[in-house]
């Protein structure tokens, strides 16, 4: 499956509760076409006691985004962006900005 966001990209949200704001990929998860991202879409877990946290307590963790929901940004220009794939010299695929035409680089 070809996804056009990777781990490491910036991504835009576009929507949900955190439309509108911008944060690094941590994880992709293909199979379930989905992703988290730092400090996005936080919820709350809760924890209970156990013998490494006797304490347990309650905790704010990211929650994963459907990737339809987030557009990547070019690290050129700053600006989210639609990505296209072409090939390059020695025919191997490379994703490009469908804004500024430029290659984007991996991660």
């Amino acid at each position: 499956m070809k996804l056009h966001i990777k781990k490491g990209d910036t991504v835009k949200v576009i929507a949900g509760n955190s439309r509108g704001k911008n944060g690094k990929v941590l994880e992709v998860y293909p199979s379930k076409y989905r992703a988290i991202v730092e400090g996005l879409n936080m919820v709350t877990k809760h924890n209970k006691p156990s013998a490494e946290s006797p304490e347990g307590g309650i905790k704010k963790v990211e929650a994963s985004i459907h990737l339809s929901n987030l557009m990547l940004v070019d690290p050129a220009s700053g600006e989210a962006t639609k990505t296209g794939r072409k090939k390059d010299e020695n025919q191997k695929l490379q994703r490009f900005s469908k804004k500024t035409g430029e290659v984007i680089k991996n991660g």
